[in-house]
């Protein structure tokens, strides 16, 4: 389980497809300290959970591995990624840690696209769109995963919705670099979607 709080930005350095394209290698720099990652560790990459295989240090920085297979990568934005692609990182809770966002799986739903950003003085105004089944857990004042990042819904326009970032966020993650056009993967809050099956179950 993750809260949506990135810790670091980290930088796909190799990815190694294999010949079928149903598994996908990466290693990642960060700069976690090298002693904490363990074989085995959960590390949400960009809002989806990978396992750690493998992990060093090189020119200074650490690295790990992660396997991304055939359902992440139709999933998701992984599919794209490439060496040089940033990605928000975030290391598994931990009984007694801050819970500063909200419960977040690092299941990714699936994507979401950027529609417009507006750039006002003191944050900037995202309206992206997702699927008519994502877009039914989406609430305003509600809870979405956007890219790893816990975000708190504005509006919501049938099935597009807006987020307000606020510069420190802009500053710690990816999104400043979002664009209108970008696919990011997006996590619906599990509680809407607990409440949604309560409801059909009536």
């Amino acid at each position: 389980m993750f809260t949506g709080i990135v810790t670091d930005i980290g930088e796909i350095i190799s990815l190694t497809p294999t010949a079928q394209g149903q598994l996908h290698r990466l290693r990642i720099a960060c700069r976690y300290d090298r002693s904490t990652i363990a074989d085995g560790a959960s590390i949400a990459s960009n809002g989806v959970c990978l396992t750690v295989v493998a992990s060093g240090t090189a020119d200074g920085k650490t690295w790990f591995d992660v396997d991304a297979a055939a359902e992440t990568l139709r999933m998701t934005t992984a599919r794209g990624w490439r060496v040089g692609t940033s990605l928000n990182l975030e290391r598994a809770l931990k009984i007694g840690d801050e819970l500063g966002g909200h419960i977040v799986a690092g299941h990714a739903d699936g994507i979401a696209t950027v529609l417009s950003r507006d750039d006002l003085p003191d944050m900037a105004r995202f309206e992206l769109a997702t699927t008519r089944e994502l877009a039914r857990f989406i609430a305003p004042k509600g809870s979405v995963t956007l890219d790893g990042v816990s975000l708190t819904v504005n509006t919501v326009r049938d099935v597009a919705f807006s987020v307000l970032i606020i510069p420190h966020t802009l500053e710690v993650t990816t999104l400043s670099g979002w664009r209108a056009g970008a696919e990011v993967n997006i996590e619906v809050d599990l509680m809407a979607r607990y409440a949604a099956r309560l409801s059909e179950m009536k």
